[in-house]
């Protein structure tokens, strides 16, 4: 990265366009695929949201280490948990700044009221703040949070404890997850006074090593290191820039020109060309991650009033055994995908490898769409990703394969698409029929996919197949309930075979990750949960 010099790219897109720095500042250009929703971690459940709030200017009560799935402390120096699982004691941590930009300076530093107030919002739909801007918490309520907090008690300004109405074997991890984010209950009262809570999203206010500084939809997002930032050690960038690049040729073009340092999701075909770069890097790994087709199974479709064929079991079965996966993992992941069979990637605990998938067969599925009613040019929609996931390199060409897979037994799929941000907005709402979509591991538990996904308590967030099954349900979260990880693996295991007999995905594949960068980018570390962070990088000349 250069120092002392403007960038003549930042300039002609406006990223630097102020006045040149007057110090050596050190600066750094992240070409993301997508722009955010908002900046609000609770409300949201993609990467690409993430990256650019929890994963830069938020900070969590425990957090995972870099790079890997561990817990370590964040907000809180270390917690105590009672003999029998249901009381979590957080300490907080002491001096931590919230950050001072041009709308807040805040007047006292972290302490319980912003751990009550963060929580308390996702949990109280008649707390004055939550009136006054009323949003929806999908992850937390995902994960049956809202309902298992029964209450959350500030004991002095630096303790809080957490009671659970049933034990959550993974709730130190949830813990870490971006969308338990600490926000800031002085800011937050600040902007109901104003008749503005809705900031929140917008002009985000966290304890992290950067701080917001500007937006840009679909151009830009610039952040600042934040020089007071608790571990001061991991602030070694000036200015973080986010240039939006949605096009993955782009992106490559752009960290080839140095115009960008770090980058993501390249196209397979590209691969080779840039691992043969010197100024290159091209760190990887296999991912934790898996992409799939969700079926959604209600009985009608929202915006529809016609019956939805994929609420049959038949109809999913068909259309599940003629999907040519190999064909798929060969031109759309192109040697950088690993078929997948089930629900979750086989490096997670609790993985049942005798789940085995049914034979790629359209004679059998013709014969179960005519015993299923379906008549021949029966018309279903296939909702295809705008942008590139970690576990999906190209949804726009997998919808086609698949179309042409569907079209061969009979079923005619409509490609559909949205901005990213409508896409899972729509999908959440039950607006889609067939749905590309996938997933990366949030926090290392199996309940982070198998309940998250396809929980009941989903059915309004990530579980886009709207699928909700009692026996299922009952075995996650009777495995949730155990710390005896013994007994939690043999309840999952009895529960990726209910799934996989009803059928309300067709798992393709996990992706290997692959994080191209410039040489100059030092100590990046991937993230097995498919975000991107910067604290902690440096940059050389």
């Amino acid at each position: 990265m250069l120092k002392h010099a403007v960038i003549p790219f930042l300039v002609g897109a406006g990223l630097l366009a102020s006045a040149p720095f007057t110090h050596a500042a050190t600066n750094l250009v992240f070409c993301s695929e997508g722009s955010p929703a908002g900046f609000d971690p609770g409300q949201y459940t993609t990467g690409t949201d993430f990256d650019a709030s929890a994963e830069t200017m938020f900070n969590r009560l425990s957090q995972f280490e870099r790079g890997g799935t561990a817990v370590i402390p964040g907000l809180a120096t270390r917690w105590d948990i009672s003999d029998d699982g249901l009381t979590y004691t957080f300490h907080l941590r002491e001096g931590v700044k919230f950050h001072t930009t041009d709308y807040f300076k805040p007047t006292r530093h972290f302490n319980a009221d912003d751990v009550l107030f963060t929580f308390n919002r996702m949990l109280d739909k008649d707390m004055p703040f939550r009136k006054a801007y009323p949003t929806e918490f999908p992850y937390f309520t995902d994960m049956g949070m809202d309902a298992n907090i029964k209450k959350v008690e500030k004991i002095d300004d630096n303790t809080v404890k957490f009671t659970l109405a049933t034990v959550d074997a993974a709730f130190i991890q949830n813990m870490a997850m971006s969308f338990a984010s600490i926000q800031s209950a002085e800011y937050a009262d600040q902007l109901l006074k104003s008749g503005k809570p809705q900031d929140i999203n917008q002009k985000p206010i966290g304890t992290g090593p950067f701080v917001f500084s500007k937006y840009q939809k679909d151009a830009q997002i610039r952040f600042k290191g934040n020089k007071e930032y608790w571990v001061p050690e991991d602030v070694k960038i000036d200015n973080l820039i986010f240039a939006i690049t949605t096009d993955a040729s782009v992106r490559m073009q752009k960290l080839k020109k140095n115009e960008c340092q770090v980058t993501l999701f390249p196209r397979p075909a590209d691969l080779k060309t840039l691992q043969e770069d010197k100024t290159l890097q091209m760190p990887h790994q296999a991912g934790f991650n898996l992409g799939y087709i969700a079926y959604n199974v209600m009985d009608k479709i929202k915006g529809s009033d016609q019956p939805n064929p994929m609420s049959q079991l038949k109809v999913r079965q068909a259309l599940d055994m003629a999907v040519n996966k190999k064909q798929i993992i060969e031109s759309v992941y192109q040697g950088a995908g690993q078929l997948a069979v089930n629900a979750m990637p086989p490096t997670q605990w609790s993985y049942d490898d005798t789940v085995k998938d049914v034979a790629y067969d359209p004679e059998k599925a013709k014969a179960l769409l005519k015993e299923a009613g379906i008549k021949d040019g029966t018309e279903i929609t296939l909702w295809a990703m705008p942008v590139q996931r970690p576990y999906n390199p190209n949804a726009k060409l997998m919808a086609e394969m698949l179309q042409s897979d569907w079209a061969r037994i009979g079923i005619k799929a409509k490609i559909v698409s949205y901005e990213w941000g409508e896409y899972i907005k729509r999908s959440k709402a039950g607006e889609n029929g067939a749905m590309l979509i996938g997933w990366s591991g949030d926090n290392g538990d199996p309940d982070n996919w198998l309940g998250t996904l396809f929980g009941c308590d989903a059915i309004n967030g990530n579980n886009f197949s709207k699928w909700c099954n009692a026996d299922y349900d009952k075995l996650i979260k009777q495995a949730k309930a155990t710390s005896d990880q013994a007994k939690r693996t043999e309840l999952y295991k009895q529960a990726q075979h209910v799934l996989k007999d009803n059928v309300p995905l067709t798992p393709i594949a996990h992706s290997t990750v692959y994080q191209p960068m410039r040489t100059t980018v030092q100590d990046f570390k991937i993230s097995p949960f498919g975000l991107n962070s910067f604290y902690g990088v440096s940059v050389s000349q």
